[in-house]
């Protein structure tokens, strides 16, 4: 991509495997009324900048590889099921506020860099799971989702379609050592 060529980047930590067949699997017995996010885009955002120049990759990979440099073990634990007016969502238990305090260190980081405004509610961990136009008001169980770690972090492009955004991963970085 030209350097000067805008497209749409975020954040995020991506989900092992195991957890996302467990959320694949849930999904498909629990959740109508919608579009099911498919399996190549389940995962955890942690900023959402928008449209930035394809220049600004390298920046924010290196930002968010500061902010999950010495995180430690990162677990997460399902809480619930919750809708806004167009999402489906699972919310998290993050395990001694470790997520959220690499989510505030990669804030400060986008921040300094002048390509992020940080949003006024605090960071949720969550993973969105269904779209849609109209609210199902589903109430499905949660699913046998066991406690898990991220497999690492990465900086993605969004592509909008007509059959639903692509995600693309840019940047990956491990986290952390497991301390």
């Amino acid at each position: 991509m030209a350097g000067d060529e805008r497209i749409r980047l975020f954040c995020a930590l991506r989900l092992p495997d195991a957890a996302i067949e467990a959320l694949v699997d849930w999904q498909g017995r629990h959740l109508h009324g919608g579009r099911v996010v498919p399996a190549a885009n389940l995962h955890a955002t942690l900023a959402f900048l928008g449209a930035r120049p394809g220049d600004d990759v390298p920046a924010v990979a290196s930002a968010l590889a500061g902010a999950v440099a010495a995180a430690g073990r990162l677990r997460f634990t399902v809480r619930g099921y919750r809708e806004t007016r167009s999402v489906g969502m699972l919310t998290f238990d993050d395990d001694g506020g470790r997520g959220r305090a690499v989510a505030e260190r990669l804030f400060d980081r986008l921040e300094a860099l002048e390509v992020y405004r940080r949003e006024a509610r605090p960071w949720l961990p969550h993973v969105t799971v269904l779209r849609f136009r109209e609210r199902p008001r589903l109430r499905p169980p949660l699913p046998d989702l066991a406690p898990f770690s991220p497999s690492d972090a990465a900086v993605y492009s969004s592509v909008l379609r007509s059959d639903g955004a692509r995600y693309d991963v840019l940047e990956a970085i491990p986290l952390g050592q497991f301390l």
